[in-house]
């Protein structure tokens, strides 16, 4: 397997329970105007600085894999659960926390069927024992302004083996919670819900593609996609589909929301491509939060040398 060499480690080491479930403490928010940069320098300010043993140097050195990129530091416990993509529950990047805040994740399972040998019905206890051994991913995750995560997770493929795909089954193809007493309407959100997503099955299968279930070594907080999301690094992060309760294996190319939206602007692979631009904005730099000055887009966000060869065959621009 290539997977950036994840470490495991158990959670203990991470984070203690009282910096997880201070996280309200984090939450000062409110709609800030300006661009994406002005936004993370306000709410910088305004927030308090996270708990030391949040982000130490020592954590650093812990979940760092050695072969990935060892200048960038993780961004802070603060920066990652105040600035999110969750339009459930808000069009705000800084008004997600708060308004996801009671989001009810229990009891909760995934559905996973369509073209498989043996569907399964897989409850949140049943995804947690995937992680005997905790492992730490220490992904990038870029979507015009980008972020350096420690997700808590598996790879999605454990999840694929153990339904047995057909041979016909081409696509994975996931669908998120929607429930309007938690959730906003699809009218306020500006996108068709519930939220959609698909890969092609070799990109769900590779060892990249992971479930997550947590951040920092603890439960995944609401905002960030509670309590179990996809997360596909060298993708842009709306692929990484949030609150995930069904999985379907298909022989065709299933529907993605943001595709049913806007098909001229939002494609099905969404690899991240600096030579490819938006048609309303250039991709070829991004802003990562917690710099003031913006940096060159890697292709696919710096994991070229994992993934380039599913696409050896594809024009990447006409199959954006």
């Amino acid at each position: 397997m290539i997977v950036k060499n994840p470490n495991e480690i158990k959670s203990s080491e991470i984070t203690d329970e009282k910096t997880y479930l201070n996280r309200r403490n984090f939450i000062r928010a409110g709609l800030l105007a300006g661009t994406t940069l002005a936004t993370a320098g306000v709410y910088r300010f305004i927030n308090p600085p996270p708990p030391k043993e949040v982000v130490t140097a020592e954590i650093q050195n812990i979940i760092q894999p050695p072969d990935f990129r060892a200048e960038e530091k993780l961004n802070s416990f603060e920066e990652i659960t105040n600035y999110n993509n969750f339009y459930e529950f808000s069009t705000s990047k800084t008004a997600v926390a708060r308004r996801a805040e009671n989001f009810v994740t229990r009891p909760w399972a995934i559905e996973v069927g369509g073209l498989v040998q043996k569907p399964k019905t897989f409850a949140i206890e049943d995804l947690l024992k995937f992680e005997q051994e905790e492992r730490i991913y220490r992904f990038r995750c870029v979507e015009g302004w980008s972020m350096v995560i420690p997700w808590v997770g598996f790879p999605l493929k454990k999840i694929l083996d153990a339904v047995e795909p057909l041979g016909a089954a081409k696509y994975v193809a996931f669908e998120t919670l929607y429930d309007s007493a938690q959730m906003q309407s699809s009218f306020s959100a500006g996108i068709d819900l519930p939220y959609l997503e698909g890969l092609r099955l070799d990109e769900a299968a590779h060892p990249l593609t992971i479930l997550a279930t947590g951040l920092y070594g603890k439960l995944m907080p609401n905002q960030n996609g509670a309590p179990v999301r996809l997360v596909v690094p060298w993708k842009y992060g709306f692929k990484s589909i949030k609150s995930i309760v069904k999985i379907s294996l298909t022989e065709k190319e299933p529907p993605t929301t943001w595709n049913i939206a806007a098909p001229s602007e939002y494609g099905f692979y969404s690899n991240v491509n600096p030579n490819v631009r938006h048609p309303r904005w250039s991709q070829a730099t991004e802003n990562h939060i917690g710099e003031y000055t913006r940096r060159p887009t890697l292709p696919f966000n710096g994991y070229a040398e994992q993934v380039e060869s599913l696409y050896s065959d594809m024009n990447l621009k006409k199959y954006f």
